[in-house]
């Protein structure tokens, strides 16, 4: 077998894991292409024709079901990944489409047989016949809505794209809905963060915007860097290294304050959260309830020479447990995950909007807990990696009203624009919270949400 052909074996393999076993990309991938030992160009075309395909499946299945004259559900899952990787390669790379046709058509063999690879070849020879400009004319012209053509053109479910409108009109952008659609179908570029008061970027690095401890190499291989850094250097997405620093620095730390990070996993805030401790002289707890998510976040403070205990409870019980205990807690919830689609493309395809009430009762619960464990003028980060206003903004609000006058909120706005270098012209939401959201289009992070609250 050849490299190239491995390549994309590879990516299908793992398209087949995410559809097959809820599998996620992010993980299963790196794995599988340093066991193929695959040489850094073949690496990059498999990784690109996965997450490029996942990103782009709602389009790509559009696509087939009229190339193929029937409805995408009713054929093969397995045939139907070998046909989506052929899409993905006529339409939106420069793999030559006699290589794309023929290596998509074997696959189909190897799932379905003859029959299988029959239909295969033809549906993407019909689709080869056509510009990808035309095929997005047609696709358009199958939508019976506008916000299923939205949905359609840019692979998102249509509830995602209302969702997303109504986030974006609380701060009275929702014009700038193609953009943050289009953000999420690119390639997030990698940011590094070092550990404050432990690791200093490379001469070569370029300073992120927003965060003072994150950067971008100039070149070589981020993973390298991370290696050699004893774990103080590490991969890390600018929107989360700002939520961890929001509740470090919002108010002046005290030495011998007591922090928590209540849902920890996988460990990147907590790192940040750690560094900050031991240079203020404060402690730091950690809770994650997945045994596997907690030793991540073992690993990923090991650099720091801080002893941070980690325990594995249902953060709710940990913090009740707790009345009155902690100066900072961080609460980085469960969520849709609907502003980290850059990275993780199949959670698009994963949620539905039947999953949003749980996730927000959960949500309160593990934040009305949190504000209980909270000495007097202690703050709460309440951080989700999702714009959607009922897991933030609706959260938030029915937290401070339980409280009423115990709780105030800070503008999380106003200490994100103090930690960066350049403005990230953060407004006012239509609530009239100081909430900070961060937006992949607007400012190239992960859309995260930050809101800052302090029992009084």
């Amino acid at each position: 077998m050849s490299r190239t052909v491995a390549a994309r074996r590879i990516a299908y393999e793992t398209l087949r894991a995410v559809h097959e076993s809820d599998a996620y990309a992010n993980l299963l991938l790196p794995t599988a292409i340093a066991r193929a030992e695959l040489s850094p160009a073949d690496a990059a075309l498999t990784t690109e024709l996965t997450y490029g395909t996942l990103r782009r499946q709602g389009t790509y299945d559009a696509v087939i079901a009229i190339a193929a004259d029937r409805p995408v559900a009713s054929i093969d899952p397995a045939v139907l990944d070998a046909l989506r990787l052929g899409v993905h390669q006529l339409l939106s790379t420069r793999v030559a489409s006699h290589a794309a046709v023929n290596e998509s058509v074997e696959l189909a063999r190897a799932a379905g047989g003859r029959g299988a690879a029959g239909f295969a070849n033809a549906v993407l020879r019909r689709v080869s016949r056509d510009t990808p400009g035309d095929w997005m004319t047609h696709v358009a012209a199958s939508a019976r809505s506008d916000d299923e053509q939205l949905g359609l053109l840019f692979s998102h479910p249509v509830w995602v794209v209302r969702a997303l409108r109504r986030a974006l009109g609380a701060e009275g952008r929702a014009d700038e809905l193609e953009a943050l659609l289009t953000a999420d179908n690119a390639s997030p570029r990698v940011t590094m963060a070092a550990l404050p008061g432990l690791a200093e970027a490379p001469d070569d690095a370029r300073r992120t915007p927003f965060s003072p401890i994150g950067f971008r190499l100039g070149g070589g291989d981020p993973d390298q860097t991370v290696r050699g850094s004893d774990g103080r250097i590490r991969v890390q997405d600018e929107g989360s290294q700002l939520a961890a620093l929001a509740l470090t620095r919002a108010l002046p730390v005290a030495e011998g304050e007591r922090w928590l990070d209540l849902c920890a996993g996988p460990g990147g805030k907590t790192a940040v959260l750690a560094a900050e401790a031991l240079a203020h002289g404060a402690r730091l707890e950690a809770n994650e309830i997945s045994p596997a998510r907690a030793g991540l976040v073992r690993q990923a403070i090991a650099g720091v020479p801080l002893d941070v205990p980690v325990s594995e409870e249902d953060g709710r019980a940990r913090a009740e447990a707790a009345p009155d205990t902690y100066d900072r807690i961080l609460v980085d919830a469960p969520c849709t995950g609907l502003g980290a689609l850059r990275r993780r493309p199949e959670a698009r395809w994963r949620k539905s909007p039947g999953d949003v009430p749980a996730l927000t009762t959960l949500q309160r619960e593990l934040l009305t807990s949190a504000v209980g464990a909270l000495k007097p003028g202690g703050v709460v980060a309440y951080v989700t990696c999702s714009p959607h206003l009922a897991e933030t903004a609706a959260v938030v609000a029915d937290i401070r009203r339980e409280w009423g006058e115990a709780l105030e909120e800070l503008s999380a706005r106003d200490v994100v624009t103090s930690l960066s270098d350049s403005d990230p012209a953060l407004p006012p939401q239509a609530d009239g919270s100081g909430r900070a959201q961060l937006w992949p289009h607007r400012h190239n992070t992960d859309g995260m949400s930050i809101s800052l609250l302090r029992r009084v």
